[in-house]
């Protein structure tokens, strides 16, 4: 490992299972419309993408311009739903009270939507003043512009950040930005389905366990006997 002095983490999909809730529910309201996708399309065209970046995947390919208020009423439901069956990722809790080096988090979710996970799940407190949006820049992944932004409010150079994230928009945002990156493909919406690849943007790591890290990057961790358990 270089000298890491930065963990960066993606949000939907690394620190929440939220992608599999989310990817359903759009499958189901894209169905409305006569937009007929299943869950690997999802995860090869929209996972880590902003919602405009999906809107206009939808209207290119499908040539659908869903109507005003689809964002507002789909995002309503969401919430309901992430109410109902969000969930932390297991091992996340312990591997951030562990880390050995500070961490920030880098998503392409809205600024309500990331308060309103966080608050559902209970880690409000973990990320305060720790968390860029996709809103603070210009453009989305795949383009570096997020984790750099991420990198430069620390005050850290992009050599001696570590990204860790789940989709291939992340992981080539990362690499762009010439920062490590590790995939995790722990989450609920890599079950049964290979995560989409890229033979131009080959992640650093991959790894599908929180608790793996104490094996392969000890360096990375404080030492003690706490493992990173499966809260």
């Amino acid at each position: 490992m270089r000298d890491i002095r930065l963990v960066i983490l993606d949000f939907d999909g690394v620190v929440v299972d939220s992608e599999v809730i989310s990817a359903r529910m759009l499958v189901a309201e894209l169905a409305l419309y006569g937009v007929i996708i299943d869950l690997p399309y999802v995860a090869r065209h929209f996972l880590g993408r902003s919602y405009p970046v999906v809107l206009r995947q939808i209207r290119s390919e499908f040539g659908v311009s869903l109507p005003e208020g689809f964002e507002a009423d789909y995002r309503a439901r969401l919430i309901d739903a992430f109410r109902r069956d969000l969930r932390l990722m297991p091992g996340l809790r312990t591997l951030l009270a562990r880390l050995a080096t500070p961490y920030a988090l880098a998503t392409s979710s809205s600024p309500a939507r990331v308060a309103q996970s966080m608050q559902i799940v209970g880690i409000s407190d973990l990320f305060e003043g720790r968390i860029t949006t996709a809103a603070e820049v210009t453009h989305g992944k795949p383009a570096p512009d997020l984790p750099l932004r991420a990198a430069q409010k620390a005050g850290i150079a992009p050599e001696h950040c570590l990204v860790i994230e789940d989709s291939l928009a992340g992981v080539q945002a990362a690499l762009a930005a010439g920062m490590q990156v590790w995939r995790f493909t722990g989450g609920s919406h890599f079950a049964g389905i290979a995560p989409p690849g890229d033979d131009h943007a080959h992640a650093h790591r991959v790894f599908a366990d929180f608790a793996q890290i104490a094996g392969f990057a000890p360096d990375l961790l404080t030492p003690g006997d706490q493992e990173i358990r499966h809260e």
